[in-house]
Protein backbone atom coordinates (compact mmCIF):
# COMPACT_ATOMS: atom_id res chain seq x y z
CA UNK A 1 0.00 0.00 0.00
CA UNK A 2 1.53 3.40 -1.32
CA UNK A 3 0.24 6.77 0.29
CA UNK A 4 -0.87 9.21 -3.21
CA UNK A 5 1.93 11.98 -3.22
CA UNK A 6 4.67 9.48 -1.86
CA UNK A 7 7.53 8.09 -2.85
CA UNK A 8 8.09 4.14 -2.29
CA UNK A 9 11.16 2.36 -3.34
CA UNK A 10 11.27 -0.81 -4.20
CA UNK A 11 15.02 -2.98 -3.35
CA UNK A 12 16.56 -5.87 -3.34
CA UNK A 13 18.93 -8.36 -5.18
CA UNK A 14 18.36 -8.50 -8.75
CA UNK A 15 15.22 -11.32 -10.12
CA UNK A 16 14.09 -10.24 -6.92
CA UNK A 17 10.95 -9.13 -8.51
CA UNK A 18 11.12 -5.80 -8.61
CA UNK A 19 10.90 -5.08 -12.25
CA UNK A 20 7.55 -7.54 -11.84
CA UNK A 21 5.90 -5.01 -9.44
CA UNK A 22 6.85 -1.98 -11.72
CA UNK A 23 5.09 -3.42 -15.29
CA UNK A 24 1.97 -4.78 -13.40
CA UNK A 25 1.12 -1.26 -13.05
CA UNK A 26 0.46 -0.09 -16.56
CA UNK A 27 -0.61 -3.75 -17.35
CA UNK A 28 2.34 -4.70 -19.39
CA UNK A 29 0.93 -8.19 -17.60
CA UNK A 30 -1.64 -9.51 -15.17
CA UNK A 31 -1.15 -11.06 -11.73
CA UNK A 32 -2.31 -14.67 -11.49
CA UNK A 33 -4.08 -13.84 -8.07
CA UNK A 34 -4.62 -10.69 -6.26
CA UNK A 35 -5.37 -7.80 -7.83
CA UNK A 36 -4.04 -4.07 -7.94
CA UNK A 37 -6.04 -0.60 -6.93
CA UNK A 38 -5.37 2.73 -7.78
CA UNK A 39 -7.63 5.14 -5.42
CA UNK A 40 -9.73 1.69 -4.80
CA UNK A 41 -10.76 0.82 -8.60
CA UNK A 42 -9.60 -2.04 -9.75
CA UNK A 43 -6.90 -1.41 -12.67
CA UNK A 44 -8.10 -4.67 -14.53
CA UNK A 45 -11.77 -2.60 -14.60
CA UNK A 46 -10.48 0.56 -16.09
CA UNK A 47 -9.12 1.28 -19.98
CA UNK A 48 -5.63 0.48 -20.53
CA UNK A 49 -6.07 4.25 -22.04
CA UNK A 50 -7.14 5.38 -19.10
CA UNK A 51 -4.71 3.90 -16.88
CA UNK A 52 -1.88 4.67 -18.72
CA UNK A 53 -2.83 7.79 -19.12
CA UNK A 54 -1.88 8.32 -15.83
CA UNK A 55 1.42 6.65 -15.64
CA UNK A 56 4.52 7.69 -16.46
CA UNK A 57 7.58 5.29 -16.64
CA UNK A 58 11.36 6.14 -17.04
CA UNK A 59 13.40 3.28 -17.60
CA UNK A 60 17.06 1.89 -18.66
CA UNK A 61 15.38 0.89 -21.34
CA UNK A 62 14.20 4.30 -23.52
CA UNK A 63 12.52 4.10 -26.70
CA UNK A 64 13.29 7.22 -28.89
CA UNK A 65 12.43 7.34 -32.37
CA UNK A 66 14.78 8.29 -35.40
CA UNK A 67 13.25 11.96 -35.16
CA UNK A 68 13.71 15.30 -34.04
CA UNK A 69 14.29 15.98 -30.18
CA UNK A 70 11.44 17.96 -30.48
CA UNK A 71 8.78 15.22 -31.40
CA UNK A 72 11.01 12.99 -29.32
CA UNK A 73 9.59 15.02 -26.22
CA UNK A 74 6.32 15.96 -27.65
CA UNK A 75 5.64 12.33 -28.12
CA UNK A 76 3.93 12.51 -24.71
CA UNK A 77 1.46 14.84 -25.57
CA UNK A 78 1.19 15.22 -29.65
CA UNK A 79 -0.57 19.04 -29.18
CA UNK A 80 1.94 20.47 -26.77
CA UNK A 81 2.96 23.76 -27.55
CA UNK A 82 6.53 25.38 -28.44
CA UNK A 83 6.41 26.80 -24.73
CA UNK A 84 5.48 23.35 -22.59
CA UNK A 85 8.13 21.54 -24.41
CA UNK A 86 11.09 24.02 -23.82
CA UNK A 87 9.75 23.89 -20.06
CA UNK A 88 9.63 20.31 -19.93
CA UNK A 89 13.13 19.85 -21.30
CA UNK A 90 14.18 22.64 -18.77
CA UNK A 91 12.79 20.61 -15.44
CA UNK A 92 14.79 17.73 -16.91
CA UNK A 93 18.25 19.83 -17.34
CA UNK A 94 18.23 18.75 -20.78
CA UNK A 95 17.82 22.20 -22.23
CA UNK A 96 21.32 23.38 -22.13
CA UNK A 97 23.01 20.19 -24.56
CA UNK A 98 19.81 20.82 -26.56
CA UNK A 99 20.13 24.03 -27.14
CA UNK A 100 24.09 23.93 -27.83
CA UNK A 101 23.42 20.87 -30.68
CA UNK A 102 23.10 23.06 -34.29
CA UNK A 103 19.74 22.08 -35.11
CA UNK A 104 18.61 22.69 -31.27
CA UNK A 105 15.26 21.02 -31.17
CA UNK A 106 14.94 20.08 -34.70
CA UNK A 107 17.94 18.04 -34.67
CA UNK A 108 17.74 14.44 -35.45
CA UNK A 109 18.75 12.54 -32.89
CA UNK A 110 19.07 8.93 -35.53
CA UNK A 111 17.35 5.36 -34.65
CA UNK A 112 17.38 4.83 -30.67
CA UNK A 113 18.58 8.22 -30.03
CA UNK A 114 22.20 6.86 -31.15
CA UNK A 115 23.70 10.42 -31.63
CA UNK A 116 22.85 11.41 -27.76
CA UNK A 117 25.12 9.85 -24.85
CA UNK A 118 23.57 7.41 -22.05
CA UNK A 119 22.58 10.88 -20.12
CA UNK A 120 21.16 12.59 -22.63
CA UNK A 121 18.71 9.97 -23.71
CA UNK A 122 17.80 9.75 -19.82
CA UNK A 123 16.81 13.54 -19.98
CA UNK A 124 15.12 13.15 -23.08
CA UNK A 125 13.14 10.53 -21.52
CA UNK A 126 12.33 12.79 -17.89
CA UNK A 127 11.08 15.98 -20.58
CA UNK A 128 8.63 13.19 -22.33
CA UNK A 129 7.46 11.89 -18.60
CA UNK A 130 7.52 15.81 -17.41
CA UNK A 131 5.37 16.77 -19.96
CA UNK A 132 2.83 13.93 -19.55
CA UNK A 133 2.34 15.63 -16.55
CA UNK A 134 0.78 12.04 -15.18
CA UNK A 135 0.19 11.75 -11.05
CA UNK A 136 1.92 8.10 -10.93
CA UNK A 137 5.56 7.88 -11.43
CA UNK A 138 7.35 4.65 -12.32
CA UNK A 139 10.86 4.83 -12.29
CA UNK A 140 14.03 2.47 -13.00
CA UNK A 141 16.47 4.53 -11.72
CA UNK A 142 19.29 3.62 -14.23
CA UNK A 143 21.92 6.14 -13.34
CA UNK A 144 24.49 3.06 -13.07
CA UNK A 145 25.77 4.28 -16.45
CA UNK A 146 26.62 7.42 -16.42
CA UNK A 147 29.78 9.65 -15.50
CA UNK A 148 29.06 11.74 -12.12
CA UNK A 149 28.11 15.14 -14.14
CA UNK A 150 25.48 13.27 -16.06
CA UNK A 151 24.22 11.59 -13.06
CA UNK A 152 23.76 14.36 -11.29
CA UNK A 153 22.15 15.87 -13.68
CA UNK A 154 19.99 13.02 -14.35
CA UNK A 155 18.75 12.83 -10.52
CA UNK A 156 17.92 16.65 -10.01
CA UNK A 157 15.87 15.66 -13.34
CA UNK A 158 14.26 13.01 -11.47
CA UNK A 159 14.04 14.84 -8.62
CA UNK A 160 12.04 17.73 -10.33
CA UNK A 161 9.73 14.90 -12.03
CA UNK A 162 8.50 13.05 -8.86
CA UNK A 163 8.03 16.57 -7.17
CA UNK A 164 4.31 15.71 -5.61
CA UNK A 165 3.71 12.86 -7.30
CA UNK A 166 3.24 9.04 -6.25
CA UNK A 167 6.19 7.96 -7.43
CA UNK A 168 7.43 3.69 -7.15
CA UNK A 169 11.34 3.67 -8.00
CA UNK A 170 13.79 0.50 -8.38
CA UNK A 171 16.12 1.96 -6.26
CA UNK A 172 20.34 1.36 -6.90
CA UNK A 173 21.40 4.34 -4.98
CA UNK A 174 21.50 5.11 -1.63
CA UNK A 175 20.29 8.40 -1.87
CA UNK A 176 17.44 7.90 -3.31
CA UNK A 177 16.57 4.85 -0.23
CA UNK A 178 17.14 7.50 2.32
CA UNK A 179 14.59 10.22 0.82
CA UNK A 180 11.92 7.26 0.14
CA UNK A 181 8.78 7.84 2.62
CA UNK A 182 8.38 3.86 2.51
CA UNK A 183 11.19 1.21 1.31
CA UNK A 184 9.77 -2.36 0.46
CA UNK A 185 12.87 -4.83 0.62
CA UNK A 186 11.64 -7.83 -1.96
CA UNK A 187 13.40 -11.53 -1.57
CA UNK A 188 12.11 -13.90 -4.02
CA UNK A 189 9.00 -12.47 -5.16
CA UNK A 190 8.12 -12.06 -1.57
CA UNK A 191 8.11 -8.45 0.64
CA UNK A 192 10.26 -9.24 3.31
CA UNK A 193 10.25 -6.13 5.05
CA UNK A 194 8.55 -2.34 4.66
CA UNK A 195 9.91 0.77 6.99
CA UNK A 196 11.85 3.96 6.33
CA UNK A 197 15.41 3.94 5.59
CA UNK A 198 15.70 4.42 9.41
CA UNK A 199 13.47 1.64 10.20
Amino acid sequence: SIAGGSTAALVGHSGAGKSTIINLLPRFYDPREGNIQIDKQNIKEVSLSSLRKNISMVSQDIILFDDTIRANVAYAKLNASEEEIKNACDFAAASDFIEALPESYETLIGENGIRLSGGQKQRISIARAVLKNSPIILLDEATSSLDSESEEKVQNAITNLTKNKTTLVIAHRLSTIIRADKIFVLNQGKVSDIGTHNE
